[in-house]
């Protein structure tokens, strides 16, 4: 009930003024044109079907063990019962180092700590426009984050564009905090220009999702142009972004979990996360469960 009286209020907010939801820190309604699929090819594919992650199309980041507030572990990351699952928990012991001199790059050792996962098609899978779409349950937790985003080195090269190359984050999963009020919602935005001083980015803010996105599947989608990135809730439209320049280069794909904090200590919040629940009764381990990714190819650039 709350969640269709607070759908009401964003709506009548968006009718006056569309930009009185994001200033109040309510998220935008998808409420544009549906997603035609009949003018796209699917052209690749991860059902997640078999009893393990399938290396033929992904890998995990070896060469990270430190992210953020936590650490990157591959054994957190499996496929069972016809999908992705990627846990994030405390582990009061040091997980194994697979991999601690990967192509000559020492990995910082595992400690104690908050653990999670990632994975990526990097060298493995790249693609240049279309619309690239994952089926997902969140995970339900404060102090942390899951992400489907998109990348490629030129995100690097500080040159003022970001058609060389742009993070696009087709949603990042940072408001679990806020549900207690109905306020479910995940982030959009793309970021260029490296990670340092002159990086430069821009978002769409919150889209309010009406099912429960910790309980119920959601698709989160993005359509990619030359001249814009166009962002679907369960195939609706709810935004558009092309600051910068919009990407010329094939990217890859990235599915994570990660900590808020730094240098593999949690720290009490970032990107609105809020702190973490480090109660005996709260919901750890939590699950970022996937269903699908498809990535599909105009049959016609527009």
């Amino acid at each position: 009930m709350f969640k269709s009286i607070l759908r009401v209020i964003i709506a009548v907010l968006m009718a006056i003024n569309p930009a009185l939801p994001g200033m109040l820190s309510l998220g935008r309604l998808p409420k544009g044109q549906p997603i035609d699929l009949d003018r796209f090819d699917l052209v690749w594919q991860d059902e997640f079907e078999g009893d393990s992650l399938d290396l033929d199309k992904w890998s995990y980041e070896w060469w990270v063990t430190e992210r953020k507030g936590g650490y990157w572990h591959q054994d957190m990351v499996n496929v069972r019962d016809g999908e992705l699952v990627i846990s994030a928990e405390y582990k009061s012991e040091p997980m194994p180092n697979y991999y601690p001199n990967y192509v000559g790059v020492h990995c910082p050792e595992y400690k104690a700590g908050w653990y999670t996962g990632e994975i990526w098609t990097r060298d493995k899978y790249e693609q240049k426009y279309g619309y690239f779409e994952v089926r997902a349950i969140l995970p339900a937790a404060t102090g942390m984050w899951s992400a489907f985003w998109m990348m490629n080195e030129g995100v690097f090269n500080v040159d003022g564009s970001g058609q060389d190359g742009t993070e696009v984050d087709v949603f990042e999963s940072f408001s679990y905090k806020d549900r207690g009020w109905g306020n479910d919602c995940v982030t959009t935005g793309i970021h260029y220009d490296g990670y340092g001083p002159e990086e430069k980015s821009a978002s769409l803010g919150k889209v309010f999702i009406e099912n429960d996105p910790y309980t119920e599947w959601n698709t989160y989608g993005v359509e990619w142009n030359p001249d814009e990135y166009i962002f679907y809730l369960n195939g609706v439209e709810y935004g558009r972004l092309s600051a910068g320049g919009v990407s010329q280069n094939p990217e890859y794909l990235l599915l994570s979990c990660e900590f808020a904090g730094e240098n593999g200590v949690q720290s009490s919040d970032r990107h609105g996360t809020g702190e973490i629940s480090k109660t005996p009764d709260s919901n750890w381990p939590v699950e970022f469960r996937v269903d699908y990714v498809r990535c599909y190819q105009y049959k016609q650039l527009p």
